[in-house]
């Protein structure tokens, strides 16, 4: 049986740094250690704000490692692992595991489009090649063309492997959906979508895997608290804050934004892998717009 805890609070879905188109493992491990002192509850190397697309399997069980080994089990590491093939999947998930990872962030297929049957005959199969690991689903229909409906979340409850979701639907009635047809605490329900965060837990979520926690994890993880302390004037009150950075974040392709801020910030060099291109210009002042009226430091960056 899996022995992952269950997974509360804000994980981060970290940014790749990249120097001289190497993976920029100081900056990394940098990151990592800020993010764990700011209050994140976990990390999520490898996922789609972490360019995964466009690393090389050897990079990508550096990348992990690299996570694992800088966590030093402070907190739990999800390693993304998701592929369109149900084969290349479980030997991701294979990769992961072995780098060290605590679970693996497993999207379902695109392009493909299978049908909700084939969902979950393809997570079947990924949990029989591993038993006893871990893992967590992703349904981000926006970005793979496919849903993974709440009856057949229901059915992946009959596998012991796994343990949550990552719903980044961006639907409150979604969530209501899914909490209808689970049993309470059977599923850790970690939404997808930094801009429904309040409700998404105050309803019975546990909490976020983030974006905007690579520049504000102390600000995402204070929201995440009030939500669940069922503090609706706080979390209300840091939702809103908050959307404007939130909303910058997704003025371009996400990793886009997020890379550039954390360039503005001096943390990490502001390269991209191709087809990912650097911020438009009018973007990019939007975006130190919103990082400002957050009070963060900006000002010696954004030249």
């Amino acid at each position: 049986m899996p022995t992952m805890p269950t997974c509360q609070g804000v994980f981060t879905a970290l940014a790749t740094p990249f120097r001289d188109g190497r993976f920029d493992a100081e900056a990394y491990a940098a990151h990592i250690d800020d993010q764990i002192a700011r209050g994140v509850s976990g990390l999520v190397p490898i996922g789609t704000t972490g360019e995964a697309a466009t690393l090389s399997d050897k990079e990508k069980v550096q990348v992990v490692r690299a996570a694992v080994d800088t966590a030093k089990g402070r907190v739990p590491v999800i390693a993304g692992a998701g592929a369109n093939s149900t084969a290349a999947t479980i030997e991701a998930v294979s990769r992961v595991r072995d780098a060290g990872a605590d679970a693996a962030l497993v999207v379902t297929p695109y392009y493909n489009k299978p049908t909700q049957d084939g969902l979950w005959a393809h997570y079947s199969a990924i949990a029989q090649a591993h038993p006893g690991f871990s893992l967590v689903a992703y349904n981000v229909p926006g970005r793979t063309g496919v849903d993974l409906m709440p009856d057949t979340l229901r059915r992946l409850c009959d596998i012991p492997e796994i343990i949550g979701v990552k719903e980044a639907t961006g639907s409150i009635a979604r969530l209501v959906d899914i909490l209808e047809r689970l049993a309470p605490g059977r599923l850790s329900l970690l939404s997808g979508d930094d801009f429904t965060v309040a409700p998404f837990v105050a309803l019975g979520g546990h909490g976020v895997i983030s974006v905007s926690s690579n520049l504000v994890p102390d600000l995402m993880a204070k929201l995440v608290r009030a939500a669940a302390q069922s503090d609706m004037r706080q979390a209300s009150e840091l939702q809103v804050r908050l959307n404007p950075l939130h909303r910058a974040l997704f003025l371009e392709s996400n990793p886009i934004p997020v890379k550039a801020a954390m360039a503005l910030l001096g943390r990490f060099s502001p390269e991209l892998r191709l087809p990912l291109t650097p911020m438009r210009p009018e973007t990019r002042a939007r975006l130190i717009d919103a990082m400002r009226a957050l009070d963060l430091d900006v000002q010696s960056h954004a030249a």
